[in-house]
């Protein structure tokens, strides 16, 4: 089971901006059909994570069965580490980021359960991977044992550990401190402190802001302005100044008028499948995945509510957000 592979056809439009649902649902299940194309193996180093940009777009598009829910569980587990973190693939080091959006997949199909049954160390040696990635004095994370930083690895621990129910083993204070050295003049967040504001780094600060219960921290005037200014007068967002618009922004910056809907949409592949960054480029999951979540943040018909905070299914974070 695997969601990532090589850019597709070309972006068409539609003259009436129409959702192509099923086109969308049919692009999303057969790339793992594409193991025949190069493409496909060089994004080895995204396929978990495109497992979650595609199971939950198809969440999100009302087909949440689309994918065989055994053979994707299986495939989750299989990149486990024995360290408790989980990798892109089977055999890869174990990294934040592909240990977020293992939890994420598992809690979507309501399967955490499956780490204690296969005797997998349960879901605590999840989070003793995800804790151990904290820097306790400043209180930043890590993305893997070799140190890199960056503000998404903030989020992503807090985002796992939630749904998890074990934010209690990481230093939420210190995290929160180090957020708040990563907020610019304009109002925005960077990858870490003095680092350029960036539409991506605002959705990881603020959504962790958010998961800690400390929104009253965000200058909203102020970074409410830096995001409106992410809108090009052709209605697309893009995720800095100067910059060309990009449809996973849709998400991003989400402080949006009716436009971006149209512009949005207009990034569909409607004969293949699929959406791409910008109209006449190549389709792909991750650029699939934000434009459907973008469109449902504007409330765009036939698309299910998302979370804003966790880009997951609305439905499913109320479960486990008890």
């Amino acid at each position: 089971m695997s969601l990532v592979s090589g850019p597709g056809r070309a972006v068409g439009t539609l003259p009436d901006h129409t959702l192509c649902v099923q086109k969308h649902v049919e692009y999303i299940r057969n790339l793992d059909s594409r193991r025949d194309e190069l493409e496909y193996w060089l994004t080895e180093h995204l396929r978990l994570n495109g497992v979650y940009w595609g199971l939950t777009a198809l969440h999100l598009l009302g087909f949440p069965e689309s994918l065989p829910r055994e053979e994707t569980i299986n495939f989750v587990l299989s990149c486990q580490r024995e360290n408790g973190g989980f990798g892109a693939a089977p055999g890869h080091d174990a990294h934040m980021l592909y240990t977020v959006s293992a939890v994420q997949i598992l809690v979507t199909l309501d399967a955490v359960d499956e780490l204690e049954k296969r005797g997998l160390g349960g879901k605590r040696k999840v989070a003793s991977f995800i804790a151990g990635l904290q820097d306790r004095t400043t209180g930043s994370f890590m993305g893997d044992e070799w140190g890199e930083l960056d503000t998404r690895f903030v989020y992503g621990a807090f985002n796992a550990l939630s749904l998890l129910g074990l934010m209690d083993m990481v230093d939420v204070s210190k995290a929160v401190a180090y957020i708040q050295k990563c907020e610019n003049l304009d109002g925005g967040y960077g990858i870490c402190p003095g680092a350029e504001s960036h539409a991506g780094q605002v959705f990881t600060c603020v959504g962790a802001l958010a998961i800690a219960g400390r929104l009253d921290l965000v200058n909203k005037d102020r970074l409410g302005r830096w995001l409106s200014e992410r809108q090009l007068d052709n209605g697309g967002l893009n995720g800095r100044p100067e910059k060309l618009p990009d449809a996973c922004y849709s998400w991003c910056a989400r402080l949006v008028v009716y436009r971006s809907v149209v512009r949005t949409d207009s990034m569909q592949d409607p004969e293949a499948g699929g959406f791409g960054d910008r109209p006449g480029n190549m389709v792909d999951v991750f650029h699939t995945h934000f434009a459907i979540a973008g469109l449902s943040l504007l409330n765009f018909e036939g698309v299910q509510e998302v979370d804003p905070v966790y880009c997951m299914p609305r439905a499913v974070t109320m479960k486990y957000l008890k």
